[in-house]
């Protein structure tokens, strides 16, 4: 692969605002964006916390023909598209559309939609037989992910690959590096690429619920999320996007682009073991990281920040600790690791998109956000978690991971472009 992506616009939907300057401001200044559930009542539930996108679909330009249409998920795909295709300064109807792609990851699609349509046609489950006559005309969207990239590709014009990733928690990652890897193999010049999910709905709390592996600390939404603390007690659902335009580095320099980074290493692993258990030793998170840093050409001492899945659970934090002490060696102890689930929760498939823009906003103004709520730490997770403060710090590389049920383990390497390594 001798051709080098970068990424040159950056658009973002999260957690405490719209905008990847609201979002970067929330990160550096540690502030957590989770709150208790207002979409629905959540009394009936054991987690009732959230962390939610206050959206506003017309206040961002979205018509009203485009709010009916789109599920909630693709509307945030949409406008973090157009953030990203503004802030790349492409001209769009200049490119060989068929040279531009899309590709766009989420873990659970149209949940809103769908469970929203279901209420309306049984009657809020009442009915067993229902009337289709009351069914949106739109609900083949929601049922069908593609959808999520055909919005895309029709914002930018896009007539190359489009593809949406659902490998659960990393489908963030995942979209990108497969957008990368296109560019790389020569199949596409630029793509726009990212994740949405928008699963703060009762049948996701209610799932996530059976299986305990959110929070139940209700009591205190600020300070719910707490990666790596002793007291951790799981992750607090979230909902978001964030999307990339991606081009090959000569493309972007002909056209004098601002590259925010490269996207220099990309690899996934499964561990084919359990769909929610993880081993102690990290081997699987570990080999992922391991390729990623090779195809960046990256040694350990390289990497400026760790960008952490940190989803606040006991087994994942030990687990992706190990994996960096496995990678790393002694500069694990000395590279600043940190969750940004800590202030924007866990939006499944989308938030590996999300911490990818934190890690290129990283690089970009040479700071490293923190973890915040991070009091009481593990004496097992012993690294340098970056407590409660954002940190100022020179950033030329960065390692991103995540972690999905289904065992995937998926990595990226980051790195500053004009750096010589």
């Amino acid at each position: 692969m001798n051709r080098r992506v970068a990424i040159t616009g950056i658009g973002v939907v999260a957690p405490g605002g719209v905008g990847r300057k609201a979002f970067w401001d929330l990160m550096v200044s540690g502030r957590t964006a989770t709150r208790t559930i207002s979409f629905f009542d959540p009394s009936r539930f054991r987690s009732q916390v959230a962390a939610e996108v206050d959206f506003d679909a017309q206040r961002y330009g979205l018509s009203p023909r485009e709010i009916r249409r789109m599920d909630r998920a693709a509307q945030f795909a949409v406008v973090a598209a157009r953030e990203c295709l503004s802030d790349s300064g492409v001209e769009f109807a200049e490119l060989d559309p068929h040279r531009t792609g899309v590709s766009v990851g989420s873990a659970v699609g149209g949940t809103t939609s769908l469970e929203r349509e279901y209420l309306v046609l049984s009657d809020s489950g009442r009915l067993w037989e229902v009337d289709g006559g009351y069914v949106s005309p739109h609900l083949f969207d929601a049922f069908v992910p593609s959808s999520l990239a055909a919005e895309v590709a029709w914002a930018a014009g896009a007539e190359g690959p489009a593809t949406v990733v659902s490998t659960g928690c990393t489908s963030g990652l995942d979209s990108v590096g497969y957008a990368r890897d296109l560019i790389a193999e020569g199949s596409a010049d630029v793509m726009v690429a990212g994740a949405a999910d928008t699963p703060i709905s009762p049948i996701a709390v209610a799932c996530f619920d059976a299986i305990k592996a959110t929070t139940s600390r209700n009591d205190d939404p600020a300070h719910a999320s707490r990666p790596f603390d002793r007291t951790r007690d799981g992750f607090v659902l979230a909902e978001g996007a964030a999307m990339f335009v991606l081009e090959e580095l000569e493309h972007a320099r002909a056209r004098g682009a601002h590259v925010y980074a490269l996207v220099d290493g990309y690899a996934t692993r499964c561990n084919a073991y359990h769909m929610t258990g993880l081993k102690p030793d990290g081997t699987e998170m570990a080999e992922a990281i391991r390729h990623a840093m090779a195809q960046a050409r990256l040694n350990p001492e390289d990497i400026g920040y760790v960008n952490a899945h940190g989803s606040g659970t006991k087994q994942n934090d030990r687990h992706e600790t190990a994996a960096f002490k496995s990678t790393l060696g002694d500069h694990a102890y000395r590279v600043p690791v940190s969750s940004i689930k800590s202030m924007v929760g866990h939006s499944l498939g989308a938030i590996g998109s999300i911490e990818i823009a934190a890690c290129a906003l990283a690089m970009e103004y040479g700071v490293v956000p923190p973890t915040a709520n991070l009091s009481e730490p593990d004496p097992e997770c012993d690294l340098d978690y970056v407590p409660h403060h954002a940190r100022e710090r020179r950033v030329d590389a960065v390692l991103s991971v995540g972690s999905g049920f289904g065992g995937f383990q998926s990595a990226m390497a980051l790195s500053k472009v004009g750096v010589d390594r």
